[in-house]
Formats: structure tokens, sequence, C-alpha cells
């Protein structure tokens, strides 16, 4: 985002009345020719000058970083992150208050010389895709409120903002997803239905082991049961009703109710680029980035 000003001056109400009492005395020294009226304007405009020069001064050698969470949706509140840090080498910074284009602000007492610190802000994003804020608006009345003196300083950070997750009709209303795919299967694993009973070869846990029946055989038997999993499933955005942006969302919820709520191995297909499928957590966050910065054009 472009920044049409770098930096600029607010006047308060205190500096109003300080900046109109001084033009006061001005008029007033210049009519009478009082000497002890030249000396009282001559120290108010060199306070008002020394205090400027230290406000300006207060505000410089300032940059930020910011921190995204890794799972952020469009139009959703975060929390993130605010590292601000000041490189001055000698002087350090009072009574800051940073604000970010997203909205989140965070204020900051005092910033030592060479040093940094932290503090949690609020943002929103209302459109997925890439967000790196390039720019955020330093403000600060120091050193007496009188003037609120800004610049833009340089930021740090880059996030992917993920679809708004959008469920289908049938979700809606409690019905089963019409785009999964995949079907039931059976094989062997530690839950599930009896299948058989065989040997106990030595590689089973001592749980599968069939203690009546090796009983009465004198054998060790061990119980055979038959997990049932499913087939992985790879979403085709193509294939999703609505338009591009209600594709990329009901895509969002598909892969968020597969992975994260019923452990089904998920891929996706976007246009001629295939992602495999997988259930992790860090698969799941991939697919949402893909998802995010795809563009449907």
């Amino acid at each position: 985002m472009k920044v049409s000003q770098t930096s600029g001056l607010r006047i308060t109400k205190a500096g109003a009345i300080y900046v109109g009492m001084t033009l006061l005395l001005g008029f007033a020294a210049v009519n009478t020719g009082n000497n002890l009226l030249f000396l009282i304007v001559a120290a108010l405009l060199a306070f008002m000058a020394v205090s400027g020069l230290s406000g300006w001064q207060n505000i410089k050698g300032l940059s930020a970083v910011v921190e995204f969470p890794d799972e952020i949706y469009a139009g959703g509140e975060l929390f993130a992150t605010l590292h601000l840090e000041n490189r001055k080498r000698y002087l350090p910074s009072f009574l800051l208050d940073v604000t970010l284009p997203g909205g989140g602000s965070a204020s900051f007492f005092m910033l030592p010389r060479g040093g940094s610190e932290s503090e949690l802000i609020s943002l929103t994003f209302p459109l997925r895709g890439v967000q790196e804020p390039a720019w955020a608006r330093l403000a600060s009345p120091f050193p007496v409120n009188f003037f609120v003196r800004w610049s833009a300083i340089p930021v740090s950070g880059r996030c992917i903002v993920f679809p708004t997750p959008l469920p289908g009709e049938d979700d809606q209303q409690g019905g089963s997803p019409r785009w999964w795919g995949g079907e039931n299967h059976q094989r062997k694993g530690g839950e599930g239905e009896l299948r058989r009973i065989s040997d106990y070869t030595g590689g089973e846990p001592l749980k599968m082991i069939h203690w009546r029946l090796s009983a009465r055989s004198q054998e060790l038997k061990v119980k055979e049961l038959a997990g049932t999993v499913r087939e992985p499933v790879v979403i085709d955005l193509n294939t999703l009703p609505g338009d591009p942006e209600e594709r990329l969302s009901r895509g969002a919820w598909l892969v968020n109710k597969l992975i994260r709520d019923e452990g089904i191995p998920v891929g996706l297909r976007l246009g001629d680029k295939l992602l495999p499928p997988g259930d992790s957590r860090g698969h799941r966050l991939r697919l949402l980035a893909a998802l995010g910065a795809y563009d449907p054009a």
C-alpha cells in the first residue's frame, strides 16, 4: 500500500492555547515595546523549537515486525504480535502509538535505545490472499501534549489469508457433504469388528491375545479386527457449486471438515495443479494457503 505522506503534525487543544498565547504576547510586545514581553515570547518560541526537535527525534529510527498466526480467515478477527524496535544508538523513545493498515493498534510507553518491545494487536483482513503490510503509522505526543507528530515506519511481515469457509446447502441443513467422494473399505486394524482368530506370531500387542481360546488350545491365539477407513479424497474446485470465490470458500470448508473433523486424507485440484492427499495439520494449512493464494482468472 502506498503512503501519500510519510510524516505529519497535528496540534492538540493544549497546543492551540499555547500557540495562541504566544502570538498574543508577541503582538503585545511589538505594540508596547516592552522588553520583558519580548523575553517571554522568545522563551516560549525556544521551548516550542526544542520540544519540536525532540518530538521528531523521538519517532525516528524505529521499525516494526508483525508476527501473524498460521491460520487466518478472511473477515475473521485475528491476534498478531507487533514487535517494535528502536534502532537509535543513544536515545530511547517514549509514548508511542502504532497503527497498522488493517486497523490494529498498540501503545508503547518507553522503548529503550537499541531495544524492542512486543504487544498483541487485533486485525481483520476482509479479503483472502497474500497480505504484506509495508508500513505502519507511528504517532507520539512526546515531550508535551501540544503537538502529535506522526510518521510512516517500515513493517516486515507476511501472511496468506484463507477463504472464509462456506458449507454447502446440504451441510447447513445437517446432511452429509455432497462432494466428499471416496468409499469405505475394510483393512486390518486395532479397532472395529472381529475378522478372525489367528496364531500369535510375536508381533501383535498383548491386548490382542484371546486368552480364553489360548487356554483351550494351549497355544497363543490373537484377534484380528477390521478397521474401517475412508479412501483419500481429492477435491476438484471446478466441481463445486457457485462462482469462483464461493468455490474457494466451499473448498476451504471441505478441507477443514474432512481433515480436522473426520480425519480423512484430502488432496486438492486447482486447475492443472494437483496437491496429493494428506491428513496432517500442516497439510491442511498448505491446502488452505493454496486456496487463499489461488488466482481463478
